[in-house]
């Protein structure tokens, strides 16, 4: 299993691109997010939507849903397929109509289903998507009242999407095997819906090995000597998992 960070700053960096993934095994290809600069950023990475085999969702925030009216629009006319959408179930609606409804709908095309093939996944169970492809998805906290979640892979990776700090859930997801934990880093606090760095450097330090640090801001550069053990993921470079 490979990662490709398509993009990896926070919702409001402007040089790093909207906090996306690509993820292959055995040649699928799974989006996680789908952000406002996703569709530019899968451009210059060389690829296509075409070439997607599915989009996993982890809440709706525009930096992780706002490129998906554009997907739904290039797979409807350009392609003429519906794209594949994993998505919590608790999200599902929210997803219509609070984000997508008032630009997709259309004539007779009037709901969810009518642009994506929408697999409503469970908290708290695992999925297989493809060969060698577990999702596990696990609500996490990130804004009080809207569902975020976050994801373990594999059972031995754990991707945050967005979420404030939480040592008790990083510890026990540990224990329980998780080797690679990539976790959004707020650089500078106050970390009212992120970890901040200082906040993660608390972490033990058999913990802080295993993170690497995404979803940060354009000052990235001027916090790479302030880590620890910890490291930043970089754009569009490839990682085995």
């Amino acid at each position: 299993m490979q990662i490709t960070m398509l993009g990896t700053g926070s919702a409001f960096a402007k040089h790093y691109y909207n906090n996306n993934a690509l993820i292959e095994v055995g040649g699928y290809r799974l989006l996680l997010d789908c952000g406002i600069t996703l569709p530019q950023a899968l451009h210059e990475a060389g690829l296509d939507f075409s070439q997607i085999d599915g989009v996993l969702i982890s809440h709706i925030h525009g930096d992780h849903v706002g490129g998906l009216e554009e997907y739904a629009f290039q797979m409807l006319f350009k392609y003429q397929r519906k794209p594949v959408l994993y998505i919590a179930k608790s999200l599902v609606e929210p997803l219509w109509e609070h984000t997508l409804r008032g630009g997709l709908t259309q004539g007779n095309l009037t709901k969810l289903s009518d642009f994506f093939d929408v697999h409503a996944l469970e908290p708290g169970l695992s999925v297989e998507l493809a060969p060698g492809l577990q999702i596990e998805p696990i609500q996490t906290k990130h804004i009080e009242g809207k569902a975020s979640f976050s994801f373990r892979i594999n059972h031995r990776f754990f991707y945050t999407a967005d979420m404030i700090y939480d040592a008790p859930l990083l510890e026990r997801l540990v224990q329980d095997g998780v080797e690679t934990i990539y976790h959004d880093c707020q650089l500078e606090p106050p970390g009212v819906v992120h970890a901040t760095l200082d906040e993660l450097l608390q972490l033990p330090e058999n913990i802080q090995q295993k993170v690497w640090l995404m979803h940060y801001g354009d000052a990235m550069e001027q916090h790479r000597a302030r880590t620890g053990p910890m490291r930043f993921v970089e754009q569009r470079k490839t990682y085995d998992l």
